[in-house]
């Protein structure tokens, strides 16, 4: 089957590899959409650590089932389907409780780091566990299945936390993630939502999806513009989607006092935390990994039209056009935000 492969940092190949055999418990999945998630990006120079070449990435896909193994009876060849990312065992203490995201024995698909290499979806076909598989209901377009991890993600997040009608919130990056994490947002009903960013296009998408107020955080004291908004107190929650330094500090800055932040972005491995201020201001602090079972639930939101899919989509194109993309995503192409391969 073809591939696009990652052979070394920065260099990709599109070319034969060894068509993946199921286990008895997996199915092989002809996939039909996989897009480019900005891990990828990321994971391309090596900046991440976690695709380590020779690798076949990709994990935000959908298929066709092409064939079962021996003990998979509840699916059928042809059934529609995607995936979960995040492969996990089932088994651990973690699986059990349902937290199947702090898996012990969690891998995800596309990575290649020093513990496994699990080939991924940027290929023909892709074999995966039985478990971690979901049908797209007739309503869902093969490309829009492929978005439901990044839903999925902003989902986890917002369940992390505890909206309540007439909130303020803070969206602290108003990317893919934060624009969907704003968009889950007013459906629950929260009821003011401010959008920070530092580019004007993703501000503006962000208020097209459901933010009320936009700051530019280059051109505004946002924490001070948050306190002003909110008659002195600031935001009821905050969830920061970039995972560095300053965004966490605006973040923090914003919130009230017994507010709460959610923290979603991890690009950075560790940062500077104002320690005092979490502490003398009773925040409230969670982690937000990946996600747990929200799939269903995320089709369910695209089906019913009640989630927008399309403003993220910038490019549908051929799986052996991958590398032009890839390279045209990690230099910051104006306007090019989600790009889904076809095989």
């Amino acid at each position: 089957m073809k591939a696009l492969v990652l052979k070394e940092y920065n260099l990709f190949s599109y070319e034969e590899v060894p068509m993946p055999k199921p286990d008895d418990d997996e199915v092989l999945i002809r996939v039909q959409a996989c897009a480019i998630c900005g891990s990828d990006v990321h994971g391309m120079d090596g900046s991440t650590g976690r695709r380590i070449p020779p690798v076949v990435m990709g994990h935000e896909a959908s298929g066709v089932i092409e064939q079962l193994g021996k003990s998979v009876t509840d699916f059928r060849a042809g059934d529609r389907v995607t995936f979960d990312s995040t492969v996990y065992c089932g088994e651990c203490r973690y699986c059990r409780r349902g937290e199947i995201n702090l898996c012990d024995n969690r891998r995800v698909l596309g990575v290649s780091c020093e513990d496994y290499n699990y080939p991924g979806a940027f290929a023909e076909y892709v074999a995966v566990p039985r478990r971690v598989l979901y049908r797209i209901p007739d309503s869902v377009s093969f490309e829009h299945a492929a978005m439901v991890e990044p839903l999925s993600i902003a989902f986890h997040a917002i369940s992390r936390s505890r909206v309540s009608l007439g909130d303020t919130a803070v969206v602290v990056g108003a990317g893919m993630i934060g624009s969907l994490v704003i968009q889950l947002l007013r459906i629950s009903g929260c009821g003011r939502i401010i959008a920070v960013d530092l580019v004007q296009e993703k501000l503006a998408l962000a208020g097209k999806l459901g933010a009320d107020i936009l700051l530019k955080s280059d051109e505004v004291d946002v924490p001070g513009e948050v306190f002003r908004l909110t008659g002195g107190h600031g935001a009821d929650l905050a969830y920061e989607v970039v995972g560095i330094t300053p965004t966490l500090r605006t973040a923090i800055d914003s919130l009230r006092k017994g507010g709460s932040l959610t923290m979603v972005g991890n690009l950075s491995q560790s940062v500077d935390f104002p320690l005092q201020a979490a502490v003398t201001r009773q925040l409230t602090l969670l982690g937000s990994c990946s996600s747990a079972g929200e799939y269903p639930a995320c089709l369910e939101l695209i089906a019913d039209g009640k989630v927008d899919i399309d403003s993220f989509i910038s490019a549908v194109a051929p799986l052996s056009e991958g590398s032009s993309w890839f390279r045209r995503l990690q230099a910051g192409e104006p306007g090019l935000m989600k790009v889904i391969l076809r095989p």
